[in-house]
This record gives C-alpha cells, structure tokens and sequence, in this order.
C-alpha cells in the first residue's frame, strides 16, 4: 500500500486506515484476526475514539492484539475526545481524563494522534492549548488534530497551539461531496454553489491539514450504504462498470475515487470484516484516470456548470 505523511507530522502510514468504532462487537479473536489482516494489507493507522462502543472498543483492540512495545512499534494509533452524553466538552480537565482512559484502554504509553471529535461552542481554546502541551510535554500525545471543524475553528485554535493541527477527520464519499461541489459552482446561484464549510477543502491543502474522509462508503449521515443501493442505481452501475474493467471490487473504485484527489486525502474504512478489507486495500494500486473521476462524480447526480 501507498504510505502519506500526515500533516506536518513525520507519521507515514499506509494511505487507507481502519476505523474501529465496531470493534466492540468482535471477540478477542475475530478482533485479532481483522487487525493482522489489516496490517497485512499495508493498513496500519487504527483510529479510535473514547465514545466507541462506550470506550470499549479500545479495550477489545489492546486485548485482542495483546498490546506490548514491539505490536506497538508495528501501528500507529489516534483517538479523539471531546462527545458527552448530551453535550460537546474542549475542557482541559475533559481531555485530560479523556486521554488517561483511552491510553489505559490501549494499554500503551501514548497514542500518534489525539483529535477533537465535535466543535464544541463553549470551547476556551486556551484551555485546549493547555491540555494540548501537557500531554505533548508528558509524551501521552505525539500530534494533534480536529474532526469535523471548519477553518475559522481551526484559526482559533492555532492562535495558541504551539503547533500544527495535522489532521481534520471530515464526512466525504462519493454520494457526499459538499466540500467539492462548491468549488465547481462559484458565483451561481443553485444549492451546491452554497458554501458549507468555508472552503475547508482548500483550507487543509493551504495549511498541509491532511484529511481523513469517515463515512466513505455511506449516503447522509447515517442513512447506511450507498453501494448495492437500489437508490443510486447510476452510481453502482459507474462503480461496477470501473470494478470489471480494472479487476477489483465497486468498494475498492469507491476508495480509488477519494484516493484520486490531490489533497492526499485519507478514507477511515469501517469494516470489520478481513475479505472486504483486502479489496478496498487494492484501492490504493489503482489509478483513476481524470476521465473516470469526473464520469463517478456525474453518475453520483452531480451536475458540472
């Protein structure tokens, strides 16, 4: 698989990760067996998240793998902080906490990256900046980053980080492409011309953010899959098409699409299931050509001015 660094950052990891948000659901060792087989497939950044199956996740993934310093040395780890039962939480003493648990859960010393889940509109960024260099200082943490925050959130917090947000974790899949519709549609007047998330795209590319795509097999937010669907008849039809004329699976052209922006951009697979992870793995060998792009998103209901 390709490696990219992130950011600034010297992490190089492979350029699909594995989200593990149901990791929870596995035994010990059907989780053991997705994470070698990821690991084998060249995935080697694990992303996690405190709230994740209510923290359990990360301890089925530290048992599961039996986590020591030389498996440690083999991965690169992130997790994120700040969702609460009902509310969102950049406190100091909240990251703190959140960080102590997850490294507990993890059963390691530190984790690669640490990123905020949600804005949090009460956030008091000094006290981020606070948190943020503890934990650097400590070295619970390697790098910070954000998660769906837009770039004026970003300018915020950077007024008093001491250093660079290296990642922005945001929704994109084919059948959800807000953050690149915009860029086609300037100065008209028809929805996608409607800026969402002021340029965040452009803001990333600008300020070497890498971002991480979550979601990127899904239509809305958590409406489910868009391949196989009956309602995208278009787009699977464009994605089995691609699937058969370069010899792998609609789910490895789905990332393939992604992967073929200039922005380096990251998908977070969900699967939890190794057969599914080997074919969206070939992702990362095959190469779109710009006409192929563009044919994906029109079969996506985009329209081009």
């Amino acid at each position: 698989m390709k490696k990219i660094k992130l950011g600034s950052s010297d992490l190089e990891v492979g350029e699909i990760s594995l989200g593990c948000m149901r990791m929870n659901k596995l035994s010990k060792k059907d989780a053991s067996e997705v994470i070698e087989n990821a690991l084998d497939c060249g995935v080697d950044l694990f992303d996690h998240a405190d709230i994740y199956g209510g923290g359990e996740s990360e301890s089925v993934f530290a048992e599961a793998i039996n986590m020591n310093d030389d498996v440690r040395e083999k991965m690169k780890l992130q997790t994120k902080c700040g969702i609460r039962k009902g509310f969102f939480d950049f406190s100091k003493e909240h990251i703190l906490e959140s960080v102590e648990g997850s490294l507990r859960r993890l059963k390691t010393d530190y984790v690669d990256s640490l990123l905020l889940h949600r804005p949090d509109a009460l956030m008091e960024p000094e006290e981020v900046a606070e948190a943020f260099t503890k934990l650097k200082e400590s070295g619970k943490v390697r790098y910070f980053g954000v998660s769906n925050q837009n770039p004026m959130q970003m300018e915020l917090l950077k007024k008093y980080l001491p250093e660079d947000l290296i990642v922005n974790q945001l929704q994109l899949s084919l059948v959800h492409t807000p953050m690149i519709d915009a860029g086609f549609n300037v100065n008209m007047q028809n929805d996608p011309a409607v800026v969402r998330d002021s340029n965040v795209l452009e803001y990333c590319r600008l300020n070497n953010i890498s971002i991480q795509a979550w979601s990127p097999f899904q239509h809305g937010m958590i409406e489910g899959p868009f391949i196989g669907n009956e309602a995208f008849p278009e787009v699977n039809a464009k994605l089995q098409e691609l699937a058969e004329k370069k010899g792998v699976t609609d789910s490895a052209i789905a990332i393939a699409w992604i992967l073929r922006h200039p922005a380096n951009i990251q998908p977070v697979v969900g699967t939890m299931n190794k057969g599914r992870m080997q074919d969206i793995a070939k992702a990362s060998a095959i190469e779109l050509t710009r006409e192929e792009w563009y044919e994906l998103y029109l079969s996506a209901g985009n329209d081009l001015p």
